[in-house]
């Protein structure tokens, strides 16, 4: 992974091999994010788990493990109440035959590259808290 930064405004490519949400954690805690709007993605990106919550507020789960062009990501960057990074991603891949396979993002690993894009929110500390009934955290601002 490498990175550079300009003002508020984050910019960070990420490698083979590497897990999105795992490398944007640790990201987090090396420059000290504690909130953050991921305002878009592009890449290839392989063993993807996403998938959505339904009526009963559990998430469901799906696989796209051949690599897939990842042709949009957004989402956000907070804090737990233990103040560990959590990063909240949804994005859309397009699998070789140009089908399209979208939702909460549980996980990817870049097969080629991952180039992202990040807001930095300076001033808001942003955290994730349990919700009753629901596997979603719940979002608050400070």
């Amino acid at each position: 992974m490498e990175w550079t930064i300009s003002g508020e405004d984050l910019f960070v490519r990420i490698d083979p091999g590497e897990e999105i949400h795992a490398s944007l954690q640790a990201l987090a805690d090396q420059i000290g994010i504690d909130a953050a709007a991921i305002t878009s993605g592009i890449g290839r990106t392989r063993e993807n788990t996403y998938g959505f919550m339904n009526a009963e507020g559990v998430y469901i789960t799906k696989s796209l493990n051949s690599p897939g062009e990842l042709i949009s990501l957004s989402g956000n960057i907070s804090r737990t109440e233990d103040e560990k990074p959590f990063t909240h991603i949804h994005c859309c891949w397009s699998d070789d035959d140009n089908n399209v396979h979208a939702g909460h993002m549980f996980s990817a690993t870049v097969h080629v590259v991952a180039e992202i894009h990040i807001r930095i929110m300076k001033d808001v500390i942003m955290s994730r808290y349990p919700l009753p009934d629901v596997a979603l955290l719940g979002l608050r601002f400070s």
